[in-house]
């Protein structure tokens, strides 16, 4: 299997959800769908952390605002799985330097991330709940979806990672002022919540 299309993808999607992608890459090659993915994503203990994870992942990100939180903290952690999702596929394969995969991984997590995170400030502008919930799913199905059409063909699954990519940082671009809007209305409540610690 051509590695570098898979370390795009899998940066792609660790950027959005990176524990449903150890996951999967793990149960693909569990299950012998695929003979690429690296024995480390295999381990059944990698397999319990990132399912556990997964279901943690999926609660936070359906809820508005703590979905935003979430997503702060995962600001370090989803590029990071990139990065290692990517070494380990280089790894398995040989044909590609770790660090070089790594970079790639991890660069294309932060920047799905980011498409990510900055699209649910936009959402979180909104009142009403059922925005975000519809968003999680249409995000953790696009994940399914686009890494288990990678374990088959992984470079047509790589242009549409690079499609959506493309797509999300120029949707964000329209999405500023919404952000704006989110960051103002966030340290608004901070001022408000400071006179009420501060009262005796």
């Amino acid at each position: 299997m051509p590695v570098l299309p898979l370390v795009f993808t899998s940066g792609w999607a660790s950027g959005i959800n990176a524990y449903a992608v150890v996951l999967l890459l793990g149960l693909f090659g569990a299950t012998g769908v695929s003979d690429d993915v690296p024995q480390t994503l295999q381990r059944p203990e990698v397999l319990i952390v990132a399912g556990v994870l997964f279901l943690c992942d999926s609660v936070a990100d359906k809820i508005p605002y703590v979905d935003s939180a979430w997503d702060l903290v995962h600001t370090v952690v989803r590029p990071l799985a990139g990065a290692w999702v990517g070494a380990l596929l280089a790894g398995q394969s040989g044909s590609l330097p770790d660090v070089a995969a790594g970079v790639l991984g991890g660069s294309t997590a932060l920047a799905s991330h980011a498409v990510k995170a900055g699209t649910r400030m936009a959402v979180n502008t909104s009142p009403e709940p059922f925005s975000t919930i519809v968003l999680s799913l249409a995000e953790d199905l696009g994940v399914g979806g686009v890494v288990a059409f990678a374990m088959f063909h992984p470079e047509a699954a790589a242009v549409v990672a690079a499609v959506l990519l493309a797509g999300g940082l120029l949707l964000l671009l329209f999405l500023v002022s919404r952000i704006r809007r989110f960051l103002r209305r966030r340290a608004q409540r901070r001022e408000e919540r400071r006179p009420a610690s501060r009262a005796p």
